[in-house]
């Protein structure tokens, strides 16, 4: 029997922060107070355990571990003082999903108009799983991909059916 293309795992315990401001004024101190190098455009940076990602031209998401989000909120407040931002927890508004094995590239590509296979490490991309918004970007053995909690059953579904065994794209 063939071998699902690859594991897709709903991920827990992770705290996200967006972060609104002018990053040409305040975008340094932001990543200082994140602990992070700020991203390139359309890029993510991270240490293993936290990562900063470019979300839009005034926009970054932090994800961290779920016990640094209270003192990250600090932190990048602190961080903004005197310029116009936000710093907002949107934990809860957000559901996250690992997709690793052989055949992940095949997975997203399937459900998002993105050459998943070329997708560069440090590389975000804002899209469309099939018809819900996401952000997908390469993780060890596979791609990591974010979307709304409120349409968290459905990304699991589509994810996991992108996974069928035998269901890759190359020719067989």
């Amino acid at each position: 029997m063939a071998e699902a293309l690859a594991t897709i795992t709903r991920v827990a315990g992770l705290g996200m922060i967006t972060l609104r401001a002018d990053l040409d004024r305040a975008g340094d101190a932001l990543a200082e107070a994140a602990g992070l190098g700020l991203p390139d455009t359309t890029g993510a940076t991270t240490d293993g355990s936290r990562t900063l990602a470019w979300m839009s031209p005034d926009e970054l998401l932090l994800i961290l571990p779920q016990a640094e989000l209270a003192q990250a909120l600090d932190d990048l407040t602190q961080a903004l003082m005197g310029e116009h931002g936000l710093v907002a927890d949107v934990s809860d508004a957000r559901a996250v999903f690992d997709v690793i094995g052989a055949g992940a590239a095949d997975v997203v590509a399937k459900l998002a108009p993105v050459d998943a296979a070329a997708m560069p490490e440090g590389h975000l991309r804002r899209t469309r799983m099939a018809q819900t918004a996401a952000a997908v970007w390469r993780v060890d053995g596979g791609f990591r991909v974010i979307g709304f909690r409120s349409t968290a059953d459905y990304l699991a579904l589509i994810l996991t059916n992108a996974a069928i065994p035998g269901s890759g794209l190359a020719p067989r």
